[in-house]
């Protein structure tokens, strides 16, 4: 009983938004979810400012035809990191196993793990997972998170644990 994931991936970044750097941690996001099974329904890249991307959080959490989006990017310290905070203010609820089971794992390859302030939650049935910016900490973190990602679509689409153990 396997559902589709429907996924979004959101590059958060400055440089990117401007046209100065490639987004490569968005392309191994694509590629690692496309890998997955997944569909990508729509790939964005913003810049760091909080009040767009928490309108472009909500809008899409709130689709139908959507039930994962990853955002790759803006969780560090810098004062322009904002995507911890404009997933705080959309989700309805956290889940906060997902971040915390992938700064365990990294960490015992990057000491500056630790550092990530990403979040991870559900808006309206739809599953948010805010990964780092770089194309190593994506493909790092999602490694840790890619086992689980069907099983929590499963369940929020509204199947028993047993049916999405099972997907």
């Amino acid at each position: 009983m396997a559902v589709q994931i429907n996924a979004v991936v959101i590059t958060v970044s400055d440089a990117c938004a401007a046209g100065e750097r490639d987004d490569a941690s968005g392309a191994a996001l694509v590629e690692l979810l496309a890998e997955a099974g997944a569909k990508i329904v729509a790939r964005e890249v913003v810049n760091d400012d909080l009040a767009p991307l928490t309108h472009l959080l909500r809008a899409y959490a709130e689709r139908a035809d959507v039930n994962l989006i990853v955002t790759t990017g803006g969780t560090g310290l810098s004062p322009r990191d904002n995507t911890p905070e404009a997933t705080r203010a959309v989700i309805e609820r956290e889940a906060p196993g997902f971040a915390e089971a992938m700064r365990a794992e990294t960490l015992r390859q990057t000491p500056t793990a630790m550092l990530s302030r990403g979040l991870c939650g559900v808006r309206a049935g739809t599953l948010i997972i805010n990964l780092p910016g770089a194309p190593k900490a994506v493909r790092e973190c999602f490694a840790v998170i890619r086992p689980v990602i069907g099983h929590a679509i499963t369940l929020l689409v509204g199947h028993t644990h047993e049916e999405a153990k099972q997907a």
